[in-house]
Protein backbone atom coordinates (compact mmCIF):
# COMPACT_ATOMS: atom_id res chain seq x y z
CA UNK A 1 0.00 0.00 0.00
CA UNK A 2 1.56 2.94 -0.90
CA UNK A 3 2.38 5.63 1.77
CA UNK A 4 0.29 8.61 2.35
CA UNK A 5 0.82 12.08 0.65
CA UNK A 6 3.04 14.69 2.97
CA UNK A 7 0.39 17.13 4.49
CA UNK A 8 0.55 20.51 2.40
CA UNK A 9 1.43 18.50 -0.50
CA UNK A 10 -0.46 18.92 -3.89
CA UNK A 11 -1.71 15.46 -5.52
CA UNK A 12 0.49 14.24 -8.37
CA UNK A 13 -1.85 14.44 -11.53
CA UNK A 14 -1.79 10.58 -13.06
CA UNK A 15 -2.97 12.22 -16.56
CA UNK A 16 -0.47 12.01 -19.35
CA UNK A 17 0.91 15.32 -20.73
CA UNK A 18 0.10 15.04 -23.98
CA UNK A 19 -3.60 14.71 -23.22
CA UNK A 20 -3.83 17.89 -21.00
CA UNK A 21 -2.41 19.54 -23.81
CA UNK A 22 -4.89 18.59 -26.50
CA UNK A 23 -8.38 19.44 -23.71
CA UNK A 24 -6.72 23.03 -23.65
CA UNK A 25 -6.26 22.95 -27.43
CA UNK A 26 -9.78 22.07 -27.86
CA UNK A 27 -11.24 24.43 -25.25
CA UNK A 28 -9.33 27.24 -27.29
CA UNK A 29 -10.66 25.98 -30.91
CA UNK A 30 -14.30 25.71 -29.51
CA UNK A 31 -14.56 29.47 -27.58
CA UNK A 32 -12.45 30.99 -31.04
CA UNK A 33 -15.36 29.20 -33.46
CA UNK A 34 -17.86 30.52 -31.13
CA UNK A 35 -16.89 34.29 -31.44
CA UNK A 36 -16.07 33.26 -35.40
CA UNK A 37 -19.80 32.77 -35.37
CA UNK A 38 -21.27 35.62 -33.31
CA UNK A 39 -18.89 37.96 -35.28
CA UNK A 40 -20.48 36.33 -38.85
CA UNK A 41 -24.19 36.92 -37.28
CA UNK A 42 -23.68 40.50 -36.20
CA UNK A 43 -22.34 41.38 -38.95
CA UNK A 44 -25.31 39.74 -41.62
CA UNK A 45 -27.52 42.13 -39.16
CA UNK A 46 -25.92 45.19 -39.82
CA UNK A 47 -25.89 44.72 -43.71
CA UNK A 48 -29.28 43.39 -44.09
CA UNK A 49 -30.17 46.43 -42.20
CA UNK A 50 -28.63 49.34 -43.67
CA UNK A 51 -26.16 48.39 -46.63
CA UNK A 52 -23.63 50.24 -48.46
CA UNK A 53 -25.19 53.45 -50.23
CA UNK A 54 -24.78 53.09 -54.03
CA UNK A 55 -27.10 56.24 -54.81
CA UNK A 56 -30.15 58.24 -54.33
CA UNK A 57 -33.52 57.88 -56.06
CA UNK A 58 -33.55 62.11 -56.47
CA UNK A 59 -32.26 62.36 -59.71
CA UNK A 60 -28.62 62.26 -58.57
CA UNK A 61 -25.56 60.25 -60.23
CA UNK A 62 -24.77 56.77 -58.54
CA UNK A 63 -21.90 56.52 -57.05
CA UNK A 64 -21.60 53.07 -57.68
CA UNK A 65 -20.90 50.62 -61.05
CA UNK A 66 -23.48 51.56 -64.15
CA UNK A 67 -26.20 49.33 -64.23
CA UNK A 68 -27.22 49.41 -60.48
CA UNK A 69 -30.29 51.80 -60.84
CA UNK A 70 -32.35 52.96 -58.20
CA UNK A 71 -33.76 49.85 -56.14
CA UNK A 72 -36.54 51.66 -53.72
CA UNK A 73 -37.37 54.42 -51.25
CA UNK A 74 -39.04 57.75 -51.91
CA UNK A 75 -36.37 60.85 -52.90
CA UNK A 76 -32.82 61.68 -51.31
CA UNK A 77 -33.54 57.66 -49.75
CA UNK A 78 -30.54 55.84 -50.03
CA UNK A 79 -31.12 52.37 -51.62
CA UNK A 80 -28.56 49.30 -51.21
CA UNK A 81 -26.78 46.91 -53.28
CA UNK A 82 -28.78 44.14 -54.97
CA UNK A 83 -26.43 41.87 -53.48
CA UNK A 84 -27.95 42.42 -50.20
CA UNK A 85 -31.39 41.23 -50.65
CA UNK A 86 -29.71 38.23 -52.09
CA UNK A 87 -27.44 37.46 -49.26
CA UNK A 88 -31.20 37.76 -47.38
CA UNK A 89 -32.33 35.15 -49.22
CA UNK A 90 -29.77 32.47 -49.11
CA UNK A 91 -30.20 32.98 -44.74
CA UNK A 92 -33.93 31.56 -45.41
CA UNK A 93 -35.71 29.58 -42.39
CA UNK A 94 -38.46 27.98 -43.24
CA UNK A 95 -41.11 27.80 -40.26
CA UNK A 96 -42.16 24.38 -38.62
CA UNK A 97 -45.67 23.65 -39.15
CA UNK A 98 -48.07 23.02 -36.65
CA UNK A 99 -50.83 19.90 -36.85
CA UNK A 100 -54.13 21.03 -36.76
CA UNK A 101 -57.52 18.95 -36.73
CA UNK A 102 -59.11 19.27 -40.58
CA UNK A 103 -61.05 22.24 -40.92
CA UNK A 104 -63.59 23.50 -43.53
CA UNK A 105 -62.33 26.38 -45.90
CA UNK A 106 -64.80 28.76 -47.25
CA UNK A 107 -65.91 26.90 -49.99
CA UNK A 108 -67.06 23.93 -47.58
CA UNK A 109 -64.14 21.79 -48.43
CA UNK A 110 -62.20 19.87 -45.48
CA UNK A 111 -58.61 21.29 -45.44
CA UNK A 112 -56.40 19.22 -48.03
CA UNK A 113 -53.42 18.92 -45.69
CA UNK A 114 -53.01 17.30 -42.15
CA UNK A 115 -50.34 19.48 -40.70
CA UNK A 116 -51.07 23.19 -41.36
CA UNK A 117 -49.14 25.14 -44.05
CA UNK A 118 -47.95 28.28 -43.68
CA UNK A 119 -50.88 30.99 -44.49
CA UNK A 120 -53.81 29.79 -43.51
CA UNK A 121 -55.74 31.19 -40.93
CA UNK A 122 -54.91 30.57 -37.49
CA UNK A 123 -51.10 30.98 -38.13
CA UNK A 124 -48.31 33.29 -36.87
CA UNK A 125 -48.73 36.37 -38.92
CA UNK A 126 -50.76 39.46 -39.39
CA UNK A 127 -53.92 39.46 -41.16
CA UNK A 128 -56.03 42.23 -42.69
CA UNK A 129 -58.98 43.64 -40.55
CA UNK A 130 -62.10 41.64 -39.97
CA UNK A 131 -60.45 38.75 -42.33
CA UNK A 132 -60.40 35.27 -41.75
CA UNK A 133 -56.76 34.39 -43.83
CA UNK A 134 -53.29 35.30 -42.55
CA UNK A 135 -50.50 35.73 -44.26
CA UNK A 136 -47.39 33.24 -44.16
CA UNK A 137 -45.11 33.36 -41.01
CA UNK A 138 -42.38 35.31 -42.17
CA UNK A 139 -39.76 32.29 -43.34
CA UNK A 140 -36.89 34.46 -43.44
CA UNK A 141 -34.20 36.37 -41.46
CA UNK A 142 -34.47 39.33 -43.32
CA UNK A 143 -38.19 38.96 -42.95
CA UNK A 144 -38.30 38.30 -39.25
CA UNK A 145 -36.07 41.97 -39.37
CA UNK A 146 -38.95 43.74 -40.64
CA UNK A 147 -37.87 43.19 -44.60
CA UNK A 148 -39.95 42.18 -47.43
CA UNK A 149 -43.53 44.05 -48.66
CA UNK A 150 -46.80 42.91 -49.49
CA UNK A 151 -47.57 42.63 -53.00
CA UNK A 152 -50.45 42.25 -54.73
CA UNK A 153 -50.47 38.56 -56.44
CA UNK A 154 -48.63 38.73 -59.81
CA UNK A 155 -50.02 35.13 -60.51
CA UNK A 156 -53.46 33.42 -59.26
CA UNK A 157 -54.27 30.06 -59.54
CA UNK A 158 -58.22 30.43 -60.92
CA UNK A 159 -60.00 26.66 -61.36
CA UNK A 160 -60.98 25.09 -61.83
CA UNK A 161 -63.19 23.39 -58.33
CA UNK A 162 -61.46 19.75 -58.04
CA UNK A 163 -59.64 20.06 -61.17
CA UNK A 164 -56.44 19.67 -58.05
CA UNK A 165 -55.82 23.26 -57.45
CA UNK A 166 -54.93 22.39 -53.70
CA UNK A 167 -52.06 19.96 -54.95
CA UNK A 168 -50.52 22.49 -57.65
CA UNK A 169 -50.56 25.50 -54.73
CA UNK A 170 -48.61 23.17 -52.56
CA UNK A 171 -46.37 22.12 -55.00
CA UNK A 172 -45.36 25.49 -56.01
CA UNK A 173 -44.71 26.32 -52.72
CA UNK A 174 -41.57 24.21 -52.08
CA UNK A 175 -39.82 26.36 -54.53
CA UNK A 176 -37.84 29.46 -52.49
CA UNK A 177 -39.16 31.67 -54.90
CA UNK A 178 -43.02 31.22 -54.44
CA UNK A 179 -44.83 32.93 -51.46
CA UNK A 180 -48.80 31.86 -51.68
CA UNK A 181 -51.59 32.68 -49.03
CA UNK A 182 -52.77 29.02 -47.84
CA UNK A 183 -56.63 29.59 -47.78
CA UNK A 184 -58.90 30.64 -50.45
CA UNK A 185 -59.26 34.53 -50.28
CA UNK A 186 -62.38 34.57 -52.95
CA UNK A 187 -61.58 38.39 -52.98
CA UNK A 188 -63.07 38.59 -56.33
CA UNK A 189 -65.94 36.64 -56.38
CA UNK A 190 -66.97 37.48 -52.90
CA UNK A 191 -64.88 40.01 -51.08
CA UNK A 192 -64.83 42.62 -53.76
CA UNK A 193 -66.69 45.29 -51.91
CA UNK A 194 -63.82 45.44 -49.25
CA UNK A 195 -61.24 46.62 -52.09
CA UNK A 196 -57.38 46.10 -52.87
CA UNK A 197 -55.83 47.52 -49.62
CA UNK A 198 -57.95 44.46 -48.11
CA UNK A 199 -56.94 42.48 -50.11
CA UNK A 200 -53.18 43.22 -50.52
CA UNK A 201 -53.22 42.82 -46.47
CA UNK A 202 -53.63 39.41 -46.87
CA UNK A 203 -51.19 38.45 -48.91
CA UNK A 204 -47.78 37.30 -47.45
CA UNK A 205 -44.49 39.61 -47.49
CA UNK A 206 -42.28 39.15 -50.33
CA UNK A 207 -38.73 39.85 -51.21
CA UNK A 208 -37.13 40.95 -54.67
CA UNK A 209 -37.75 38.31 -56.94
CA UNK A 210 -40.07 36.50 -55.23
CA UNK A 211 -43.60 35.74 -56.56
CA UNK A 212 -46.91 36.07 -54.17
CA UNK A 213 -49.60 34.14 -55.72
CA UNK A 214 -53.38 32.80 -54.09
CA UNK A 215 -55.62 30.76 -55.56
CA UNK A 216 -59.78 30.37 -55.68
CA UNK A 217 -60.96 28.01 -58.11
CA UNK A 218 -64.20 29.73 -58.28
CA UNK A 219 -62.64 32.25 -59.95
CA UNK A 220 -63.14 30.78 -63.44
CA UNK A 221 -66.79 30.11 -63.03
CA UNK A 222 -67.45 34.04 -61.87
CA UNK A 223 -68.77 36.28 -64.40
CA UNK A 224 -67.07 39.36 -62.97
CA UNK A 225 -63.56 37.96 -62.20
CA UNK A 226 -62.09 38.91 -65.48
CA UNK A 227 -62.58 42.03 -65.34
CA UNK A 228 -61.81 42.56 -61.99
CA UNK A 229 -58.63 40.79 -62.05
CA UNK A 230 -57.60 43.36 -65.34
CA UNK A 231 -58.58 46.49 -63.65
CA UNK A 232 -56.29 45.15 -60.45
CA UNK A 233 -53.42 44.30 -63.23
CA UNK A 234 -53.25 43.40 -67.01
CA UNK A 235 -50.21 41.98 -66.31
CA UNK A 236 -51.38 38.92 -64.23
CA UNK A 237 -50.78 35.39 -65.12
CA UNK A 238 -53.31 33.13 -64.61
CA UNK A 239 -53.33 29.17 -64.05
CA UNK A 240 -56.21 26.93 -64.66
CA UNK A 241 -56.09 23.29 -63.63
CA UNK A 242 -58.43 21.11 -65.72
CA UNK A 243 -59.58 17.95 -65.49
CA UNK A 244 -61.86 15.39 -67.78
CA UNK A 245 -65.48 17.13 -66.86
CA UNK A 246 -67.29 13.65 -66.41
CA UNK A 247 -64.75 12.53 -63.60
CA UNK A 248 -64.83 16.09 -61.73
CA UNK A 249 -68.34 16.26 -62.07
CA UNK A 250 -68.62 12.71 -60.27
CA UNK A 251 -65.80 14.16 -58.20
CA UNK A 252 -67.89 17.46 -57.46
CA UNK A 253 -70.77 14.99 -56.20
CA UNK A 254 -68.91 12.85 -53.74
CA UNK A 255 -67.30 15.83 -52.36
CA UNK A 256 -71.07 17.48 -51.49
CA UNK A 257 -72.43 13.74 -50.61
CA UNK A 258 -69.35 13.36 -48.06
CA UNK A 259 -71.33 16.02 -46.15
CA UNK A 260 -74.96 15.66 -47.09
CA UNK A 261 -75.85 11.80 -47.43
CA UNK A 262 -79.26 12.11 -47.94
CA UNK A 263 -78.61 14.42 -51.39
CA UNK A 264 -80.63 12.77 -54.25
CA UNK A 265 -78.32 10.64 -56.65
CA UNK A 266 -76.04 11.66 -59.21
CA UNK A 267 -78.35 10.83 -62.22
CA UNK A 268 -81.01 12.39 -60.76
CA UNK A 269 -79.14 15.65 -60.78
CA UNK A 270 -77.16 15.22 -63.68
CA UNK A 271 -80.06 14.96 -66.21
CA UNK A 272 -83.53 16.95 -66.55
CA UNK A 273 -84.75 14.15 -68.16
CA UNK A 274 -82.93 10.97 -68.00
CA UNK A 275 -84.97 9.19 -70.31
CA UNK A 276 -85.07 11.51 -73.13
CA UNK A 277 -80.86 11.93 -72.15
CA UNK A 278 -81.71 16.05 -71.26
CA UNK A 279 -78.53 16.84 -69.13
CA UNK A 280 -79.46 19.45 -66.63
CA UNK A 281 -76.63 22.59 -67.22
CA UNK A 282 -77.95 23.94 -64.61
CA UNK A 283 -76.41 21.87 -61.91
CA UNK A 284 -73.12 23.35 -60.72
CA UNK A 285 -71.14 20.12 -61.31
CA UNK A 286 -72.12 20.24 -64.86
CA UNK A 287 -71.95 23.76 -65.65
CA UNK A 288 -67.92 23.83 -64.18
CA UNK A 289 -67.21 21.23 -66.83
CA UNK A 290 -68.06 23.71 -69.83
CA UNK A 291 -64.67 24.80 -70.15
CA UNK A 292 -64.57 26.37 -73.18
CA UNK A 293 -67.37 29.04 -71.92
CA UNK A 294 -66.16 30.20 -69.03
CA UNK A 295 -62.69 31.14 -71.23
CA UNK A 296 -64.36 32.68 -73.43
CA UNK A 297 -64.97 35.41 -71.17
CA UNK A 298 -61.55 35.38 -70.09
CA UNK A 299 -60.07 35.57 -73.21
CA UNK A 300 -62.11 38.93 -73.38
CA UNK A 301 -59.69 40.50 -71.21
CA UNK A 302 -56.07 38.33 -71.13
CA UNK A 303 -54.40 37.93 -73.98
CA UNK A 304 -54.29 33.87 -74.47
CA UNK A 305 -50.42 33.61 -73.54
CA UNK A 306 -51.27 34.68 -70.35
CA UNK A 307 -53.27 31.93 -69.38
CA UNK A 308 -51.71 28.18 -68.91
CA UNK A 309 -53.75 25.26 -68.56
CA UNK A 310 -52.56 22.49 -66.37
CA UNK A 311 -53.70 19.11 -66.27
CA UNK A 312 -54.85 17.22 -63.90
CA UNK A 313 -54.31 14.00 -64.75
CA UNK A 314 -50.75 14.92 -65.44
CA UNK A 315 -50.16 16.06 -62.07
CA UNK A 316 -50.97 12.95 -60.81
CA UNK A 317 -49.27 11.03 -63.17
CA UNK A 318 -45.53 13.09 -64.15
CA UNK A 319 -45.99 16.27 -60.99
CA UNK A 320 -42.48 17.06 -61.96
CA UNK A 321 -43.01 17.14 -65.72
CA UNK A 322 -46.48 19.14 -65.01
CA UNK A 323 -44.85 21.88 -62.33
CA UNK A 324 -41.86 22.00 -65.26
CA UNK A 325 -44.48 23.95 -67.29
CA UNK A 326 -45.44 25.82 -64.53
CA UNK A 327 -42.25 27.39 -63.54
CA UNK A 328 -41.48 28.25 -66.91
CA UNK A 329 -44.90 29.92 -66.96
CA UNK A 330 -43.86 32.36 -64.33
CA UNK A 331 -40.45 32.72 -65.03
CA UNK A 332 -38.89 30.64 -62.19
CA UNK A 333 -36.17 28.90 -62.17
CA UNK A 334 -36.59 25.07 -62.42
CA UNK A 335 -36.22 23.47 -59.12
CA UNK A 336 -38.76 21.45 -58.41
CA UNK A 337 -37.98 18.29 -60.06
CA UNK A 338 -38.56 14.71 -60.08
CA UNK A 339 -36.26 14.64 -56.60
CA UNK A 340 -39.41 15.96 -54.10
CA UNK A 341 -41.74 13.55 -55.08
CA UNK A 342 -42.90 10.04 -54.48
CA UNK A 343 -45.83 8.62 -55.51
CA UNK A 344 -48.04 6.86 -52.47
CA UNK A 345 -49.87 3.73 -53.96
CA UNK A 346 -52.95 4.29 -51.20
CA UNK A 347 -53.83 7.10 -52.03
CA UNK A 348 -53.18 6.94 -55.49
CA UNK A 349 -51.76 10.38 -55.56
CA UNK A 350 -47.93 12.14 -55.94
CA UNK A 351 -46.88 12.96 -52.30
CA UNK A 352 -43.98 16.00 -51.42
CA UNK A 353 -40.99 13.94 -50.17
CA UNK A 354 -40.00 17.08 -48.00
CA UNK A 355 -43.18 20.00 -47.61
CA UNK A 356 -42.33 23.68 -47.00
CA UNK A 357 -41.02 24.44 -43.61
CA UNK A 358 -40.49 20.43 -43.02
CA UNK A 359 -38.29 17.44 -43.14
CA UNK A 360 -40.72 15.16 -42.95
CA UNK A 361 -42.91 13.38 -46.08
CA UNK A 362 -46.06 15.15 -46.90
CA UNK A 363 -49.00 14.02 -48.82
CA UNK A 364 -52.89 15.49 -49.29
CA UNK A 365 -54.78 15.02 -46.79
CA UNK A 366 -57.40 12.21 -46.38
CA UNK A 367 -60.75 14.12 -48.20
CA UNK A 368 -58.51 14.02 -51.14
CA UNK A 369 -58.33 10.79 -53.52
CA UNK A 370 -62.02 9.72 -51.93
CA UNK A 371 -63.52 6.69 -53.41
CA UNK A 372 -66.32 7.12 -56.26
CA UNK A 373 -70.27 6.01 -55.75
CA UNK A 374 -70.86 3.72 -58.60
CA UNK A 375 -72.56 5.74 -61.93
CA UNK A 376 -74.56 3.91 -64.51
CA UNK A 377 -72.00 3.47 -67.12
CA UNK A 378 -74.67 4.44 -69.95
CA UNK A 379 -75.10 7.15 -67.66
CA UNK A 380 -71.52 8.41 -67.92
CA UNK A 381 -71.22 7.59 -71.96
CA UNK A 382 -74.28 10.01 -71.98
CA UNK A 383 -72.19 12.74 -70.06
CA UNK A 384 -69.35 12.02 -72.71
CA UNK A 385 -71.48 12.93 -75.54
CA UNK A 386 -72.55 15.79 -73.40
CA UNK A 387 -69.30 17.86 -73.20
CA UNK A 388 -67.26 15.93 -76.47
CA UNK A 389 -68.01 19.23 -78.22
CA UNK A 390 -67.11 21.76 -75.49
CA UNK A 391 -64.21 19.62 -75.08
CA UNK A 392 -63.13 19.60 -78.69
CA UNK A 393 -63.94 23.79 -78.86
CA UNK A 394 -61.48 23.67 -76.09
CA UNK A 395 -59.00 21.91 -77.37
CA UNK A 396 -59.10 24.56 -79.97
CA UNK A 397 -58.78 27.56 -77.92
CA UNK A 398 -56.36 26.51 -75.82
CA UNK A 399 -54.33 24.45 -78.50
CA UNK A 400 -53.65 21.12 -76.73
CA UNK A 401 -55.58 18.34 -76.64
CA UNK A 402 -56.17 16.72 -73.12
CA UNK A 403 -57.51 13.20 -74.10
CA UNK A 404 -60.56 13.22 -72.80
CA UNK A 405 -62.70 11.80 -75.28
CA UNK A 406 -60.78 8.59 -76.10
Amino acid sequence: MAPPAPAGSHPISTEPLSRSIFRKFLLMLCSLLTSLYVFYCLAERCQTVSGPVVGRSGGGKEAGAPGRGVLAGGAGEPVAWPAVARRKRLLQVQPWPRRRPPALRDDGEVAAWEEEPPGLAGSPGGSGAGSSVAETPPGTLALLLGEGSKQLPQAIIIGVKKGGTRALLEFLRVHPDVRAVGAEPHFFDRSYDKGLAWYRDLMPRTLEGQITMEKTPSYFVTREAPARISAMSKDTKLLVVVRDPVTRAVSDYTQTLSKRPDIPSFESLAFRNRTAGLVDRAWSAIQIGLYAEHLERWLRHFPARQLLFVSGERLVRDPAGELGRVQDFLGLKRIISDKHFYFNQTKGFPCLKKAEGSGRPHCLGKTKGRPHPEIDGQVLRRLRDFYRPFNRKFYQMTGHDFGWDG
